[in-house]
This record gives structure tokens, C-alpha cells and sequence, in this order.
């Protein structure tokens, strides 16, 4: 049916999942994937301030790839696999970056980096692919606080801010939000992921194939 004809346009739908990759919000996508290196080259130069805007561009983009495949109706299965790709990467090599130019302590790349290698591990075995899990509010809570935290700590870097030991530790209690947030999300997706597994199994699914998944998600409020 057109979206002109229907009966109830005010109430709110799921989007169709398309096989076109070549979609505004991929490309958006895309986009992110290639501020990546110049968020780095700025880093390890020592232009703080640029790798402050990229960043906020950078992080702008989730945001905006996210709004525009439903607000256009262009979610694609490539497109649900390569988003938190480009999430999960960027925020690594944004962490790494930030931590071996001096800015931020070591300790956050194992928060971060560690829980993230074990869960990607564990799913791996459970689901031999995406365990599509859906994004909790905990996994939204520390996305949120890792991605104001690291511009914080970038601008507390710039020469012309006063009280810059104060910003940065003030940064760095956000980052340390973040990083525990992170830890429990981890937990969260882990247990998530073993009891959706199991459920498949009762129910004579196969969490290792993508039909059964796909039909243990949609069994699934």
C-alpha cells in the first residue's frame, strides 16, 4: 500500500528491511569510516582542537545515519551489520588514539577494548555471526557518556581553556562513568546473548543459523 493511502499515517511502524546497500544512511555510514585516520592524523599532530571538531562530526554521524534510515525508510541488511561496525571501531580507535598521546590513562583501553574482544568472541561461538541483540539503555547510557567524555578531554587539551586540570579530571570521571557503564553493558549483552542462544535451543532452533534467529526474533517481543 502507498504511504498515501494509508489509513493510519500518524501511527508509527517498523521500517522494511532492504538488500540495497547503496543507501543515504551507508553512505553517511561510510562517511564515518573515513574521519577515522583524520581524527588520528590530528591526534599525532597535536592539533587537539581539529581532532575536537572532527570528532563531533565523527559522533554526529551515528546519530545522524541512525534518524535518516528510518525517517527515509532505507534500513538495509548491510546496513545493520556495518553501523555498529563503524560504532565499535571508531570508538577503539578513538579510545587508543586519546590514550597514546598522553590525554587519557591506560586503564581505559582494557575497560573498553577487553570486554568488547570477549564479547565479540563469545558471540561468535554462540551465533557464528550477528546475535542481533536489541541495544539496551545501559548500552545507550555509556555510549553516551564515553562519547561526551572524549571531547571533553580534547578540549580541556585546547591552549586556550583556563582551569585545564580541572576540565581534564573532570573528563576523566566521565570517561571512568563510561568505562564501568561499559563493563556492565558487557555482562548485560553476554548473559542476553547465552539465554537467547538457550531459548533458541529449546525451541529446536539453531541460534548458528540466521533463518533461525530471524525467526526467534520476530517470536520475540
Amino acid at each position: 500500500m502507498d504511504r498515501s493511502e494509508d489509513p493510519n499515517p500518524g501511527i508509527s511502524r517498523d521500517p522494511t528491511v532492504t538488500d540495497d546497500w547503496f543507501t543515504i544512511p551507508n553512505l553517511i555510514t561510510m562517511v564515518r569510516f573515513l574521519l577515522v585516520p583524520v581524527f588520528v592524523w590530528f591526534m599525532f599532530n597535536g592539533t587537539y582542537w581539529n581532532a575536537l571538531l572532527t570528532l563531533i562530526v565523527l559522533f554526529s554521524t551515528d546519530w545522524i545515519d541512525g534518524f535518516l534510515a528510518r525517517k527515509l525508510d532505507q534500513v538495509s541488511t548491510v546496513g545493520q551489520w556495518l553501523d555498529p561496525l563503524a560504532d565499535r571501531l571508531s570508538l577503539w580507535v578513538v579510545i587508543i588514539s586519546v590514550v597514546f598521546s598522553g590525554l587519557a590513562p591506560l586503564w581505559l583501553v582494557f575497560a573498553l577494548v577487553v570486554p568488547d574482544l570477549v564479547l565479540a568472541f563469545v558471540m561468535a561461538l554462540l551465533y557464528a555471526g550477528s546475535p542481533q541483540m536489541k541495544v539496551t539503555m545501559l548500552g545507550k547510557a555509556r555510549t553516551a557518556a564515553l562519547m561526551f567524555g572524549v571531547p571533553l578531554l580534547l578540549f580541556a587539551a585546547a591552549p586556550f581553556v583556563e582551569n585545564a586540570l580541572l576540565w581534564r579530571n573532570l573528563a576523566i570521571g566521565v570517561l571512568a562513568i563510561g568505562a564501568a557503564g561499559h563493563l556492565m553493558a558487557t555482562v548485560d549483552y553476554l548473559l542476553q546473548g547465552m539465554n537467547n542462544a538457550r531459548q533458541m535451543r529449546f525451541q529446536n532452533l539453531n541460534p548458528r543459523s540466521k533463518t533461525d534467529r530471524d525467526a526467534f526474533l520476530e517470536s520475540t517481543p
